[in-house]
């Protein structure tokens, strides 16, 4: 080594370039570029757009001509008013599985050695993932809102309202997906998520007034647990909101169930992530 040499300072002029290393991406740059990614990752996998597009149109038409005339004798002819918000916290609810789907692949990729490696925020990959999802539930709002449109929907809320409602769906689906993301880092497979997921989530929006209202139910006791079901508190909120009425305390159990969900699954999901990296 030449003695008249001096040592190159950290952060100053690399050994194989003449440019200064640049500083480490910000928490907010980093969940972003991921968030980026994960949208990204639509346009190579189109078929995760299915769920979003096809289904809640597919809902839409059937549930509206199957159900319409049993539903004259308790709304009349305005069954659309009631199932459209319902079909619209149904879809989003069984999208945020892919929350879970996407991260149990990055992991079986070894995606997250890569991430481990990076100088970035480590929780970046979870909540990009998380803000990524947005763009799909928003494609979903947006679908379900022109089907409904076109069959006669009219949201007496106008667009406030239907921006709350969906403000409020998007609130408690962010806190939902903390719990696909607990069994993403768990089971094996991607196709595991989607199956373990819907367990849960074909009782929780079926039994619930996303359909058919709660005076329909006929067990007393079914009654009961349909009425506590935090998605029918997100489905009357919704609906309310939509057409301009007073959601009352729905809204309140809604961000209730929301803040419960993020205490304990949140911190959970956390620790299990930084463990599994």
């Amino acid at each position: 080594m030449n003695p008249d040499s001096q040592p190159i300072a950290a952060g100053e002029v690399g050994i194989f370039g003449g440019h200064a290393r640049p500083d480490a991406p910000n928490a907010l740059v980093a969940a972003s570029t991921l968030a980026w990614r994960a949208m990204l990752k639509i346009k190579h996998v189109p078929f995760q757009l299915f769920d979003v597009t096809i289904m809640p149109i597919m809902f839409t038409l059937l549930f509206t001509s199957m159900f319409s005339g049993a539903m004259e004798e308790f709304l009349g002819d305005d069954y659309i008013q009631y199932l459209l918000p319902g079909i619209l916290v149904q879809t989003i609810v069984f999208i945020t599985v892919y929350t879970g789907v996407g991260l149990n692949s990055d992991i079986h990729k070894g995606l997250y050695d890569r991430f481990k490696s990076l100088p970035i925020w480590q929780p970046a990959p979870i909540l990009g993932a998380l803000m990524g999802d947005l763009f799909r539930y928003s494609v979903a709002a947006v679908v379900i809102l022109i089907v409904g449109l076109l069959l006669g929907f009219r949201p007496d809320g106008g667009p406030v309202g239907v921006l709350l409602a969906f403000g409020l769906i998007l609130l408690f689906a962010f806190a939902l997906s903390w719990v696909w993301i607990i069994v993403g880092m768990k089971v094996q497979t991607p196709e595991s998520v989607m199956t373990t997921s819907f367990i849960f989530l074909m009782p929780l929006t079926f039994a619930s007034d996303i359909f058919v209202p709660l005076d329909t139910v006929k067990w007393e006791w079914l009654k009961v647990a349909v009425a506590q079901n935090p998605v029918t508190h997100l489905a009357v909120a919704s609906r309310a909101l939509m057409h301009g009425d007073d959601p009352g305390v729905h809204v309140w159990w809604v961000l209730a169930a929301t803040s419960a969900l993020l205490l304990v699954f949140a911190p959970i999901a956390m620790r299990m992530y930084r463990k599994e990296r």
